[in-house]
């Protein structure tokens, strides 16, 4: 299955690590570690042209992948369940 993140993009369900709330994970400073060192690497994809609202990690063969979207994670949440009728 599929899972519509935002704009043009979409990531198998079986890839997704976690669906995270922004503004509430962004308050540990351990969140915000992981964050910053991703956009460093190169491997924060922003799927937005608006604020964002949640960041989603996928993992495929070993990498990790953070996208940016501005849907809320129950929003993200509730697409997955309905895909997975």
């Amino acid at each position: 299955m599929y899972l519509h993140l935002g704009q043009d993009t979409v990531v198998m369900t079986e890839r997704i690590v976690g669906v995270f709330d922004l503004d509430n994970t962004t308050v540990s400073k351990h969140t915000r570690f992981f964050l910053e060192k991703a956009q460093k690497e190169g491997r924060v994809v922003d799927v937005t042209h608006e604020l964002p609202k949640s960041f989603i990690v996928c993992e495929s063969a070993g990498e990790v992948t953070v996208y940016l979207s501005q849907m809320s994670p129950a929003t993200l949440l509730r697409r997955a369940r309905e895909n997975a009728v």
